[in-house]
Parts: structure tokens; C-alpha cells; sequence
């Protein structure tokens, strides 16, 4: 059912839109099923098991990292993740930098904005972006790129508040692209959408969408 879901998902999805297969708490042989199907991005959100995962699955396998991410932990996806999704801190992103620099190379990574009514959820609020997009400090990043912005929205069936919380980092994202990266062709990344709202969050702007129980059915 892997693949067929696979197969199912991408013909509904726009070309520009990419899927990433949450793969966090699959064994391996879901993942190489997936894999063999064609299908190249997948997300965890623990730092052990994308490291254990890194190691024994194939190289070309582009990992994304979607969990909340301590900074003493930066160090040991650094060599090799693609792309860290949810940057909440600036101390955060000052440390992704400076193992990045370690690494020697270019850590991409998008900032999380709280969108969602839950306080549980993590994330900068937009002032506070901007403020720090404004800072010499991050002027002086050179071993990080900001490739764009990662939500989530309120749980909740009310659809309607799903859609106005979309369009609203749809609407950060835009303002963001037009002050500060106008001329920087690697922002274009808006990470939103999961298994129960992607198809909303791709009429609101959505370039990449996180999906996993719809992939790999529920969690392990």
C-alpha cells in the first residue's frame, strides 16, 4: 500500500509541490519500499534514529530533519542533513552556522512561525523574524541558508481556521521574500501542510508538504 499511497498523493500534487515521506518510527524496509517506488525526501524528527537511518539506507536519500531540534544536537545530523524544517530559536540558528562551518558547507534550513492556537506548538513569532533577519549577526551567517518558512496549523476541524492560518504564513512568507530576499533564488520554501490538511495548505501556497500516516498508515 506504500507506493500506491505514494503514487496517489503525488498525482494530486501540483509540480512544484514536494513530498516529504515522514518516515519517523518505520523500519527501514518501509522506507526502501518507498525508496524503490521513486520516492527520494523523507522527514524524522529524532536525531538517533535519522543518524541510524543515515548510515544503513542508501546515500542519495535526501533527509530532512522535521522535529524540534536541540541545539546540543546540531552536531551529529550536520555532515549530512538536507534540510532542517523547524528553526524556532535564534540560538538555534547561530548554532545549525557553526556546525555547518565544522563541516565545511551550507546547512539549509526554514524558520518555524507560530501559527496554530496550541501554545504547545514551537515557533517565532513574525516580529521577531524580521528582527532578526535585520541583525548584523545573521548578515554574518555564512555556513547557514533560510530556504524559507515551516508551520503548523491548529488542530481542529474547523477547516476554515486551517486555511486563515495558511494563508497567513503564506502572507509572511511573501512579505519576507520581497524585504529581505528578493534576490536570493534559494527562499522559496513554504513547509506546510500534513497527512489531514495538505491539500489546504497547497491551495494556500504550499511548496512542500510532510506527510506520513497517509504514506506508512499510523505511527509504530
Amino acid at each position: 500500500m506504500i507506493t500506491e499511497n505514494i503514487k496517489n498523493i503525488t498525482a494530486e500534487l501540483p509540480e512544484k509541490v514536494k513530498l516529504v515521506a515522514v518516515s519517523k518510527t518505520k523500519p527501514n524496509s518501509d522506507i526502501l519500499e518507498a525508496y524503490k517506488f521513486g520516492q527520494r525526501i523523507f522527514g524524522e524528527n529524532k536525531v538517533q534514529d535519522l543518524c541510524e537511518k543515515y548510515e544503513s539506507l542508501p546515500k542519495d536519500i535526501d533527509w530532512h530533519f522535521i522535529g524540534h531540534l536541540q541545539s546540543n544536537k546540531v552536531k551529529f545530523i550536520a555532515p549530512f542533513v538536507n534540510l532542517i524544517h523547524a528553526v524556532d530559536k535564534e540560538k538555534l540558528l547561530m548554532k545549525i552556522n557553526s556546525e555547518g562551518l565544522k563541516n565545511k558547507r551550507v546547512i539549509p534550513c526554514l524558520l518555524q512561525i507560530h501559527i496554530a492556537e496550541e501554545q504547545t506548538k514551537f515557533g517565532f513569532d513574525f516580529e521577531e523574524i524580521k528582527k532578526i533577519l535585520s541583525s548584523d549577526r545573521y548578515k554574518e551567517l555564512k555556513n547557514t541558508e533560510v530556504h524559507g518558512l515551516m508551520g503548523m496549523a491548529t488542530y481542529t476541524d474547523n477547516l476554515q481556521q486551517v486555511a486563515d492560518e495558511f494563508a497567513y504564513i503564506k502572507k509572511c512568507f511573501d512579505e519576507l521574500k520581497s524585504d529581505f530576499f528578493s534576490d536570493k533564488d534559494y527562499f522559496k520554501e513554504l513547509s506546510i501542510g500534513m497527512s489531514g490538511d495538505y491539500k489546504i495548505a497547497v491551495e494556500n501556497g504550499s511548496t512542500m508538504i510532510r506527510v506520513g500516516s497517509s504514506i506508512f498508515g499510523s505511527r509504530n
